[in-house]
Order: C-alpha cells, then structure tokens, then sequence
C-alpha cells in the first residue's frame, strides 16, 4: 500500500511542476512578446522593460492568451503599426519555443 501512495504522491509532485513550468514558459513568453511590440514602437529600454511587464500582467485578466493580443494588437494598432491577431499569435508561438529553450538552458 505504501509503493501506492509513493506513486500518486510522485504523480502529483510530476503534475505540480509540470504547471508550475508551463506557467513560467507562458509568462516568460509573454515578456519576450512585449519585448517585441516594444521594440516595434521605438520605446526606450525603460519603457520596453515596463511594458513588458504590463503585457505579462494583462494575461491576469482572463484565461487563454486572448486578453494578452488584445493587449498587443491595440497597442501596435494605436501606435501606427498594420498588424493582426494572427501575426501577433504567430509571434506567440515563435516565443513560446525561446521561452521554453531559455528556461530548460537556466536549469541545466
């Protein structure tokens, strides 16, 4: 009885990181993403390094990533930039891989 309880406590220990590090790669993600846009509106390295953080604070705001491009989009749009949801999810995915590749590189 005991090797069971060792297994499901190992299981959720397994399942408690495995959340605790796709939250990191998705907020991790969401910084480089802001980063990006900043980049795309000419702001200063003060200002890209606050509206990073402002990008990964509106992913609070509800689940999913859609409050995180509504965010970008109208901040690009508002700035004079052509852009798209698509473009801006495009950009997501690209992130995702680096966040994923910077976090494995900081643990190892």
């Amino acid at each position: 009885m005991a090797d069971f309880k060792d297994r499901k406590k190992g299981f959720e220990n397994k399942f408690a990181h495995d959340q605790e590090m796709e939250f990191r790669i998705t907020a991790r993600r969401n910084r480089l993403v802001g980063e990006w846009a900043a980049g795309l509106m000419g702001l200063t390295a003060e200002e890209t390094d606050a509206y990073a953080k402002a990008v990964v604070q509106a992913d609070f705001e509800e689940s999913g990533d859609d409050d995180v491009v509504r965010k970008v989009v109208g901040d690009l749009v508002a700035a004079g930039h052509e852009i798209d949801d698509t473009s801006v999810r495009t950009k997501f995915e690209e992130m995702t891989v680096e966040a994923r590749r910077q976090l494995i590189e900081a643990t190892d």
